[in-house]
């Protein structure tokens, strides 16, 4: 991936995506013009069920190391987790400028708080007026409505021509305080001409418009009004507009709250700080409050709306909180939809509390038919994508953020409202697009790897340990130590076996004396498949082994020897 190999034509805009096309998360991008280099977010994604041990997955950015000189700035888009999770593992090795909100670079800094960073973050404050010079590179600014509140959309001014960014963004009418679209800047974006329009596209496949945040009030009041017990409610930790509605409802019904997670509580405490969040001291229950305050009283926002196993809802629904234990008369609203890949965990927390007697407001989709609407989609929907660029009129589109069917769901509606197919690009991670005045093309490709963070090490698993962990689960493992003449060949004492993961105990010692005696008829009958070189003998041993096993149980353990020459 050496500077040298790739070709960039100075008078040209170059866009890469380091992370976001094709898959929900890690989302990174650099924007080339020259000797200027800037970068929009810096995003992780979480592990999928069978990513055993690994704890994010961040972008690969080994082209940015090598090109360190030339970036400008990293500019954020909002501060959800997939948009500025990656930074703890970036900043150290590309220690630049970072621009975002006030309330997105609050997040950031309280996230870095976890991270014993050796550098000193160079955060910027901005806000929807700003423009910001990046040698050729303007940036500037439109306010967007999402989930979260100070989002922003981010146009990209060069020579070349203008790129707009979305961020992720829905078009809200009836928005809460302090959030709105812009749509005169859009349009005069429009009329002054965008060369490129590289557009949110999670919910490209959902026909219509995505509601209003201000409709899930309706729902709240009925659980409020209805409950009898204690109501609990987990929501996205960063989704503090949903938050200050429950938090309204909460204090119409005489009712105090208590915010548990430890990410909710930071959230929490950063947002009323800076004005966001709405809640006096005197309306909150502390957690240790909680078991001598009436039931009827109580109103939980809690983290665990994904079933994340240690999560305070999971940990409930397993009667393991140290605070809260689900009885029959608590009503639990988990006011999210399952993140693709996450269903079956939520699911499983849904059916414990159910087990345990509680009422469970659930909507487990945005089409869900349930008259009680706890949760609405923080993208727009396809009606939305479509008006955004006809304001806009861009020249070429890129649809971004989204799994593969989305980016292509987009690149259909882009083609409806007129776009020629020719200016219509479905790049992948890591694809290098050229833009001049009136074309584009893919000129090159990074092969990029993403990164595995486990622990405090980031790169050390990669696909080939994760597979290795996948077999140890599946097929079990097998440690047989030998003790071995050297110059023979022969055993000098019986093999020592331990067996873990797919043996059954009344069945192991029986197994254990047929290995034995596998491994005694290999190194003792004069077996031509004994071999001087250790690799070779270990692999004919596992030969056998292997054999055993695939014939009398169906099974392919992880055969590990090890030999002690003497």
């Amino acid at each position: 991936m050496a500077e040298e190999l790739i070709t960039f034509n100075p008078d040209r805009l170059y866009v890469i995506p380091f992370g976001g096309l094709g898959e929900i998360g890690k989302n990174m991008m650099g924007f080339i013009y020259g000797e200027d280099l800037i970068i929009v977010d810096a995003g992780v994604m979480f592990p999928k069920e069978d990513m055993l041990g690994i704890d994010l997955i961040i972008p690969d950015i080994r082209f940015l190391e090598e090109n360190r000189k030339k970036i400008k700035a990293i500019f954020l888009t909002h501060g959800h987790e997939d948009h500025i999770g990656a930074l703890p593992f970036i900043l150290p090795k590309l220690n630049v400028p970072v621009y975002g909100t006030r309330l997105t670079l609050a997040l950031v800094k309280s996230k870095l708080k976890e991270f014993a960073l050796p550098i000193e973050p160079d955060f910027r404050i901005i806000t929807a007026e700003d423009e910001i010079s990046c040698g050729k590179i303007s940036v500037s600014f439109f306010p967007n409505v999402h989930s979260i509140y100070d989002g922003l959309g981010i146009v990209i001014s060069t020579p070349v021509g203008t790129v707009v960014h979305t961020g992720d963004f829905k078009f809200d009418q009836t928005p809460m305080a302090g959030m709105f679209t812009d749509f005169k800047r859009l349009a005069d974006l429009g009329s002054r001409g965008v060369l490129a329009l590289l557009s949110d596209s999670t919910y490209a496949d959902r026909p219509g418009c995505s509601d209003s945040e201000k409709s899930v009030k309706k729902s709240f009041e009925t659980v409020f009004s209805g409950a009898q017990g204690r109501i609990i409610i987990a929501a996205f930790a960063s989704s503090i507009p949903r938050i200050q509605q429950i938090v309204d409802t909460a204090r119409a019904y005489d009712r105090k709250i208590c915010f548990i997670g430890k990410r909710m509580i930071e959230n929490v405490t950063i947002s009323r700080e800076l004005g966001y969040l709405l809640v006096k001291d005197d309306e909150i229950l502390l957690e240790d409050e909680l078991s001598t305050t009436p039931h009827p009283t109580i109103a939980i926002i809690t983290t665990g709306s994904q079933g994340e196993p240690f999560s305070a809802l999971s940990l409930m629904a397993s009667k393991s909180h140290k605070s809260v234990e689900i009885k029959r008369g608590d009503t639990v609203v988990i006011s999210a939809t399952p993140i693709p890949g996450n269903e079956s965990l939520v699911y499983r927390v849904v059916n414990q509390l159910y087990r345990l007697g509680a009422e469970v407001v659930f909507n487990p989709s945005i089409k869900s038919d349930s008259s009680l609407k706890v949760h609405v989609q923080g993208h727009a929907g396809q009606e939305e994508l479509k008006l955004l660029m006809n304001l806009l009129r861009p020249r070429f589109f890129i649809p971004i953020h989204g799994e593969y069917r989305q980016l292509v769901h987009h690149a259909r509606l882009a083609r409806d409202v007129g776009i020629p197919e020719k200016n219509i690009l479905i790049a992948v991670d890591g694809d290098i697009v050229e833009f001049s005045s009136h074309e584009f093309r893919v000129t090159d490709h990074l092969a990029l790897t993403p990164q595995f963070v486990h622990g405090y090490g980031v790169g050390e698993i990669g696909k080939s340990i994760i597979k290795q962990r996948r077999a140890l689960g599946e097929e079990g493992i097998l440690v047989i130590a030998l003790t071995l003449k050297k110059d023979l060949l022969t055993l000098e004492a019986e093999p020592e076996i331990i067996t873990r993961g797919f043996i059954s105990d009344e069945s192991e010692s029986s197994v254990i004396l047929e290995i034995q005696k596998i491994t005694l008829g290999f190194f003792n009958n004069g077996n031509e498949k004994k071999n001087k070189d250790p690799d070779i003998l270990k692999g004919n041993l596992k030969g056998e082994l292997n054999k055993f096993f695939g014939e009398t149980m169906g099974r392919k353990p992880i055969i590990i020897p090890v030999i002690t020459w003497i």
